[in-house]
């Protein structure tokens, strides 16, 4: 596992964590949450050879600002709840870095989707907090940009009870192995 890192961007503190080697994932806790909430999935999913980042931020452009600091160019962007409306407001303001987006756990009341960037949901089967039916009405309304994967159990905290199970819809979904 990694170790958390503190960067300052505009006299802000920004924690995060750097894990693995291979294309980037930027993953977004959400709010409330600590990094230690998705670091046995960053663990899972940085084995498969990717660069997984944990960010604990609610603005977009730290997630920009960690990414500068660590020389990366672009990255798939996703976070959990509400570090995936992070995600989904990043993909808006710098859709040049981004390769793609990653929610896991659909808000009701968020930014909507940048024009031409993929999307991959994964959702559990009983979230009340980020229900299944946010997911599929994204994916109804933008046929062929958003797949979604839905992880029977699991609640809100899906990510952390279900990572394996996390870990691989994501694997799958990128295919970079």
């Amino acid at each position: 596992m990694s170790d958390t890192q503190v960067f300052e961007s505009n006299g802000l503190t920004i924690a995060f964590s750097d894990e693995g080697a291979g294309p980037a994932l930027v993953l977004v806790v959400d709010q409330g949450s600590d990094l230690d909430a998705l670091a046995t999935l960053s663990h899972l999913v940085s084995a498969a050879d990717f660069r997984v980042l944990r960010i604990q931020t609610n603005r977009a452009e730290d997630v920009f600002a960690v990414l500068d600091h660590l020389d990366i160019a672009d990255a798939w962007i996703g976070g959990h709840g509400s570090g995936g409306v992070v995600a989904r407001i990043a993909a808006i303001e710098r859709h040049e870095r981004v390769n793609g987006v990653l929610l896991l756990g659909v808000e009701f009341y968020a930014a909507p989707l940048a024009a031409g960037i993929p999307v991959l949901i994964v959702q559990a089967s009983d979230d009340e907090s980020t229900p299944p039916a946010n997911g599929e009405a994204l994916r109804d309304a933008t046929p062929g940009l958003v797949s979604v994967v839905t992880i029977e159990g699991g609640g809100h905290r899906f990510p952390e009870t279900r990572a394996g199970e996390t870990a691989w819809a994501i694997e799958d979904y990128l295919d970079w192995d």
